[in-house]
């Protein structure tokens, strides 16, 4: 049985980890520590921890200082924060400086779940996708999510990374993670699945429903968004009669959207969207919510169904 823990969790133990190699390494947070789980750095290295309250903007200004003056700088809020209230200063003072800053933002899609709409940021891959030059990472567990961390801490320029609110099952036989090189998890030649974040457990499961009616599904994890691996896409597309791609996400402007782009302009195929459409969130259970907004294994076997038919 996979074991299920919490991508923030490891977060904040990569941190300290981090932090004990790095003397300039700083974290920053506005007001949410506990829930960032930064809080766990904090406690190790109070003097390069920084709490800004809920001045989320003028954090991300701050960590352009810091960073100017030869810091990595990881900072961390809800992933609506981070993405909305503080754009202005992502885009014209984090990335266009392209200072080494790693925003890595928690709390991010539906999932959050009985804090509603206000806290569930269902367009925040979209928002950093049209800024150039940064990168974008949604790690689908934990062991991803520490591997993830490091690789930002070693790669200088601005990042962000996604995590969620609850507990995720960890992905047996992944591989390596590689910035920019998806992993595929499954072979097959009948149907492709590509998956980011939470959505790859659902895939899998969706992958082993789909061999018990005889079709072989190819499920890919693709968890970075930017720089996007185009060749493990446009193989997909050559190979197999279809491409379903899931995220826990708008389908505009995020995973979708960044594979419609490639197979539009190299190799038109189907592709069947499995995402939210059209919807703010609301508050209720993940499980729930999974289920309402149509992000469950059974939407993924039905879109994959709807192709191969």
């Amino acid at each position: 049985m996979a074991e299920f823990v919490y991508q923030r969790d490891i977060y904040g133990q990569t941190l300290v980890e981090l932090g004990r190699r790095n003397n300039d390494i700083v974290v920053l947070d506005a007001d949410l520590s506990n829930s960032t789980r930064t809080v766990i750095f904090a406690k190790e290295f109070p003097e390069r921890f920084f709490n800004f309250g809920i001045a989320e903007q003028n954090m991300m200004a701050t960590a352009c200082g810091l960073a100017s003056c030869g810091k990595t700088v990881f900072v961390s809020t809800f992933a609506m924060f981070a993405t909305g209230r503080a754009w202005d200063q992502v885009r014209n003072s984090v990335t266009y400086n392209n200072f080494n800053i790693k925003i890595v933002a928690t709390h991010a899609g539906i999932t959050v779940g009985p804090d509603g709409s206000s806290h569930q940021a269902l367009e925040d891959i979209a928002l950093m996708r049209i800024i150039p030059e940064i990168n974008i990472i949604v790690p689908c567990d934990g062991p991803q999510t520490r591997e993830a961390v490091i690789t930002a801490a070693n790669t200088p320029g601005p990042f962000y990374i996604r995590v969620g609110r609850p507990k995720v099952p960890t992905i047996e036989n992944k591989g390596e993670f590689k910035l920019g090189q998806a992993q595929v998890l499954i072979e097959g030649k009948d149907i492709t699945i590509i998956a980011c974040g939470i959505m790859v457990g659902e895939a899998l499961t969706a992958a082993t429903n789909l061999l018990n009616k005889g079709i072989k599904a190819r499920v890919i994890n693709l968890h970075t968004i930017r720089p996007l691996d185009t060749q493990i896409i446009l193989k997909a597309a050559k190979q197999t009669r279809g491409i379903v791609v899931c995220e826990e996400h708008t389908v505009i402007g995020g995973l979708a959207s960044s594979i419609d782009e490639v197979i539009a302009e190299n190799y038109p195929t189907k592709v069947v969207r499995v995402g939210i459409k059209n919807r703010f969130g609301q508050s209720g259970e993940p499980a729930d919510l999974l289920k309402e907004y149509n992000l469950t294994s059974l939407d993924i076997e039905k879109a994959a169904l709807g192709i191969v038919s």
